[in-house]
């Protein structure tokens, strides 16, 4: 949502040969969050356009009847919200058996304990570090700490396998400190990847060096 859809060819090329190794797509409906983004049909000529696998991000309510709609393939990423459902386990059962990877988005405010019984249907869990709707929002300090108390959740659980993605205001500081909080995964936006400052390629480069 951060590049121009006029450049999305030239874009869509960098990120190949830059190795991304997931496009984030944030589909929102306007009721769970403030804002209109990405529909069904956008997101097939996305994956027309790119053999990059895709990184589902749904703001909408009730995704568990609306999955189909999107034509989830095997390897991706889907996150819903906890708040979107009454049927969390229903919903992310249901990206499991499309063989996508479940993931489970908290805003800022979600305590981590709603993760206690969900954790055996988790692949990764989305810490939003800012409220989700809208790009170019500075992050909420006190989830730094929160992924590093996720982390530390996971791990001790014997969840170490399951990964940490980060989304809102990854700048090329914050992507460093949201990195050695534990962060596996980075939506990169118009704070790094989109700076401009840098050609897309060499932000990429940047960023990089600040997440490993």
């Amino acid at each position: 949502m951060c590049g121009r859809i006029s450049e999305y060819k030239e874009i869509l090329a960098a990120f190949e040969k830059c190795g991304i190794e997931y496009l984030h797509i944030d589909v929102m409906d306007g009721e769970f969050v403030p804002n209109l983004q990405f529909g069904t049909d956008m997101i097939k000529q996305i994956r027309k356009m790119s053999k990059i696998p895709l990184d589902i991000h749904l703001m909408i309510n009730n995704p568990e009847d609306k999955l189909d709609w999107f034509g989830v393939c095997e390897g991706e990423y889907v996150a819903i919200h906890y708040e979107s459902t009454k049927h969390v386990q229903r919903a992310l059962a249901k990206i499991r058996e499309l063989g996508a990877k479940p993931m489970l988005a908290i805003n800022p405010a979600t305590p981590l304990c709603v993760l206690e019984d969900l954790l055996d249907d988790l692949d990764a869990v989305l810490v939003m570090t800012v409220n989700p709707g809208f790009a170019g929002q500075k992050i909420v300090p006190a989830t730094v700490d929160k992924v590093k108390r996720l982390r530390k959740m996971l791990d001790e659980c014997g969840y170490t396998d399951v990964e940490i993605e980060v989304d809102g205001n990854v700048s090329f500081e914050n992507a460093k400190l949201l990195s050695a909080a534990g962060a596996d995964i980075f939506v990169a936006g118009t704070s790094s990847v989109f700076h401009k400052d840098y050609t897309l390629e060499g932000a990429i480069e940047e960023l990089r060096k600040n997440i490993n």
